[in-house]
């Protein structure tokens, strides 16, 4: 007995030191949702991705794996889609916090208040992520609900630190809430974080003029000026501050900057014409200043602003360059310049601005967007997703962007990706005939056949005379062998393009196939009427001839076929068959040793072979 029980705890112990778990070991999909819920904390893009496949790796079908696919989805601003993987995720996984408030921040992003507040709020419920803070903050401002508002700008703002639009929308929170002192040091707090905000100048401005504080609402507006030179709502509040003070020339000046003076009109006009005399004053009153303070950045950047606006592309080029030579931190400075640099066809130097002005400013869209065009047009492509991808993220309604940049991942092979993009433009653009054919095409590569048919039919339906779309739906019919697809398709095709050849020809094969010959007939003799030579089409128009026992027309079509294309090897095949058929080998006689005669085996044999051939020539006489 004691033997026994040694002999059991040795199996046990060996049984537990080489790792056998007895149904007991981890569970890959809890793994991969827990390792999905870091994901937001991985910075390190090639980190990120790795962790992405090993979740998908692990649990392809689970929760986790919808969550990082809706990730993915986000990337490429396909929003509805994130939206369907984000739903799914939370179908398998009820309490997966981080999915929830991913939701409710595209909800958010799309205006779906209701929705996004329940899920804005179950996610918070286990994470305090500042953004759902934020998102939750502005729906409760949108509502009114100030109190609420301002406790979940205040908790965003705890970590959100850097972030100046959070203080500038707690400051107009206390601002709406008649708590002008509140929102004043909001501002201000903005302003630390970010000097060139121009919410914040603006609403301290305005508190100054609410408080009949004119001088101090001046002061904020021009350093609000020196930050946004060319933003109108701080020229046009200078304007009317000018004006109460019965400065008509600086109030004329800003409201030229500010877009609606009579001098913005006058500087468009053709030079020459008499009405540009305003715009040239305030020129000479630029250089004026410049003259007195060399280094004054903001003369020159208005005076390259007035130059661009008549038409004096050089002189705002000087205006423009001498601002960026004194480190302007105006990013429409350089976005200004690079545009004037690729008018002149002078594209290094547009980039150079148009990067300049994005590190001013990495929230300039048109920067971002005219650098990835020049990116795309030199065929640097990877360059020109990263600046698309900012644009979009941007400015996400922009199918035209997304169409870019799906054409972009399709012909870097990342299909994936490229159907993604090109879901998006449907998104925004659902008749978009070049997305549903090129969308068509991918899900074709992918061998999802349904959706490719789909996309195809979406595609023919928006433009008809689509042939692309036309060729690929009755290439894929065919494949299936769906004849009756195919002989609509054909039909329509004709009756768009009744002067190609080629359709009647096609239309032709598929009644030969199904064996409505006269139809047939008709097709091709329709298609040799509009073009001779179509050897093709006498090819198989005699091969239905001779289908039909018509050996004279057969051989007539069928050499006239050999004449326009003597290489069609099916042609000289037809053609020796049929002169078999008129021509039969005579029969030989031999004479055996007993002086009796005999026929040979070759003659006999091809009695046998042309007995059908001499009867439908017979027919053929009669």
């Amino acid at each position: 007995m004691k033997i026994l029980k040694t002999y059991l705890l040795l199996v046990s112990a060996t049984l537990l030191l080489t790792g056998f778990s007895w149904g007991l070991g981890p569970d890959p999909c809890k793994e991969a949702l827990e390792i999905a819920g870091t994901l937001n904390s991985l910075r390190d893009e090639t980190l990120m991705r790795q962790a992405e496949a090993k979740i998908v790796n692990q649990c392809p079908d689970g929760a986790a794996a919808h969550f990082v696919t809706a990730l993915q989805q986000e990337r490429v601003s396909n929003f509805d889609g994130a939206i369907e993987e984000y739903r799914r995720a939370l179908q398998q996984a009820p309490s997966f916090a981080r999915a929830s408030g991913n939701l409710g921040l595209l909800y958010a992003l799309k205006g779906m208040n209701d929705d996004a507040s329940l899920e804005l709020t179950r996610g918070l419920s286990s994470i305090q992520d500042p953004y759902y803070h934020k998102a939750l903050a502005g729906i409760f401002a949108a509502q009114k609900m100030y109190p609420l508002a301002a406790y979940h700008y205040n908790e965003a703002g705890r970590k959100l630190t850097t972030d100046a639009s959070v203080f500038v929308s707690l400051a107009e929170i206390y601002s709406a809430s008649n708590q002008p002192d509140k929102a004043q040091e909001e501002y201000r707090r903005a302003l630390a974080i970010n000097p060139g905000s121009v919410p914040a100048h603006i609403g301290i401005a305005t508190i100054y003029l609410q408080r009949g504080e004119a001088d101090k609402a001046l002061e904020q507006l021009k350093r609000g000026e020196v930050a946004a030179p060319q933003n109108h709502d701080i020229h046009l509040l200078l304007a009317d501050i000018y004006k109460n003070k019965g400065d008509a020339k600086l109030a004329d000046y800003h409201l030229l900057l500010g877009g609606k003076s009579k001098i913005v009109k006058a500087a468009q006009k053709p030079i020459g014409q008499s009405d540009t005399s305003s715009a040239d004053h305030e020129i000479e009153n630029l250089k004026a200043a410049i003259k007195e303070r060399p280094e004054d950045t903001l003369s020159y950047e208005k005076l390259g602003h007035i130059y661009r606006a008549a038409g004096k592309d050089a002189e705002a080029i000087d205006a423009f360059r001498e601002a960026a030579h004194r480190n302007s931190a105006n990013s429409d400075v350089y976005l200004s310049l690079g545009i004037l640099y690729e008018k002149k066809g002078q594209i290094d130097e547009a980039v150079v601005a148009y990067k300049r002005s994005i590190k001013v400013n990495p929230a300039n869209s048109e920067a971002h967007l005219r650098l990835g065009d020049i990116r795309f047009s030199r065929g640097l492509f990877q360059e020109a997703v990263g600046q698309y991808t900012a644009f979009l993220k941007l400015r996400p309604e922009s199918p035209d962007i997304h169409l870019k940049l799906g054409r972009i991942y399709a012909k870097s092979k990342e299909i994936d990706l490229a159907i993604a993009s090109y879901n998006s433009v449907l998104t925004y653009s659902p008749n978009d005939g070049d997305a549903n054919r090129e969308v068509a095409a991918l899900y074709a590569q992918k061998g999802d056949n349904e959706k490719a048919l789909l996309y195809y039919k979406k595609a023919l339906s928006i433009q008809k005379n689509d042939s692309e779309a036309r060729s690929a739906l009755i290439s894929m019919y065919v494949k299936s062998k769906q004849y009756d697809e195919i002989m609509i398709l054909l039909k329509e095709t004709v009756d768009l393009n009744p002067d190609d050849p080629v359709n009647h020809y096609k239309l032709g094969l598929i009644y030969d196939f199904k064996k409505e010959y006269e139809n047939a007939i008709s097709s091709y003799k329709k298609s040799i009427e509009l073009k001779s030579d179509n050897a093709r089409a006498l090819n198989a128009l005699g091969r239905l001839y001779m289908k039909t026992g018509r050996l004279s027309e057969a051989k007539e079509t069928l050499e006239a076929a050999k004449k326009a294309d003597p290489t069609l090897e099916e042609t000289s095949v037809l053609l020796n068959n049929i002169r078999d058929e008129f021509n039969p080998e005579p029969r030989k006689i031999k004479k055996s040793k007993k002086g009796k005669t005999k026929k040979s085996k070759k003659s006999v044999k091809k009695k046998k072979t042309t007995g059908a051939a001499k009867a439908a020539t017979s027919k053929a006489k009669k």
